[in-house]
């Protein structure tokens, strides 16, 4: 199972850092399964149950009020409003 290195960020500091498998949210476009290998690209993320899937197979869960998200080859980085 590929992960890939994910940071999720608010107000008040960092939220998660680390590996993951999936990151699923709603984007300015509709929803959005963010996977190892993914192309870079930023969009703005709309209010919604952000969610984790992480190596062991758990799921966490960060809602927010909205934010931006950012992918890159090296790394993919939530911030959120909330």
């Amino acid at each position: 199972m590929n992960t890939f290195n994910l940071t999720i960020s608010g107000p008040d500091g960092n939220k998660f850092k680390g590996e993951a498998v999936k990151l699923t949210l709603r984007g300015i476009e509709g929803d959005l399964a963010i996977l190892a290998g993914h192309i870079p690209f930023i969009t703005t993320v709309k209010p919604c149950e952000c969610k984790v899937e992480l190596p062991d197979e758990t799921i966490k869960s960060f809602p927010t009020e909205g934010g931006i998200v950012t992918v890159s080859n090296e790394s993919t980085t939530l911030l959120l409003k909330t």
